[in-house]
């Protein structure tokens, strides 16, 4: 890690070149850009298990996952929410267990069907996700604070650049009040 900094340090001070009051960096190479986007995904996670904390109910991620989804999805079968989830049946089962435990989701038999089982945020898991959320704008806007405003529309761009990188759709269930 250290050498990875050392080395990143070097290649800058190496690249600079001195015209006027301008000084022009080369690119990055392939290892710095990846050591920057783990730092920043470190920081990230943090920010994201921070914002599970201090709520009234104690949720892990993947029971924080589940809320969200059946939050914005709204009620849902059992297997679909273990295909939203990317899991097993059998996994979603056991969260789904938990959940209703802690009064977060209701989980109730189809009228037409009583073999599937309906699963549905509680207005106590509305009250968590909205919570988690809250917690975590905070925390990045305390972090905003340290982040000049000169260079915010460049982060926006790298952002939503990395973001495009993953070839994935933006999964607007993930992020409730976050996408107005």
């Amino acid at each position: 890690m250290a050498r990875a900094k050392e080395s990143a340090k070097e290649s800058a001070e190496e690249a600079k070149d001195r015209r006027g009051d301008v000084t022009l960096l080369a690119d990055p190479d392939d290892n710095e850009v990846i050591e920057a986007i783990i730092h920043a995904s470190r920081a990230m996670v943090g920010i994201a298990i921070r914002s599970l904390t201090g709520s009234e109910e104690d949720v892990t991620l993947p029971q924080y996952r589940t809320l969200v989804v059946l939050s914005d999805g709204g009620a849902r079968r059992l297997a679909d929410l273990a295909g939203a989830l990317n899991v097993s049946p059998s996994t979603a089962t056991r969260m789904c267990d938990r959940l209703v435990r802690k009064g977060l989701i209701t989980r109730t038999r189809d009228d037409l069907d009583r073999r599937e089982v309906n699963l549905e945020v509680t207005a106590a898991g509305r009250t968590t996700v909205m919570d988690v959320i809250n917690r975590r704008r905070s925390d990045v806007c305390a972090l905003l604070t340290s982040i000049p405003v000169g260079s915010r529309r460049e982060l926006v761009d790298s952002l939503r650049l990395l973001s495009e990188a993953t070839a994935d759709a933006p999964e607007l269930h993930w992020m409730p009040g976050w996408h107005e």
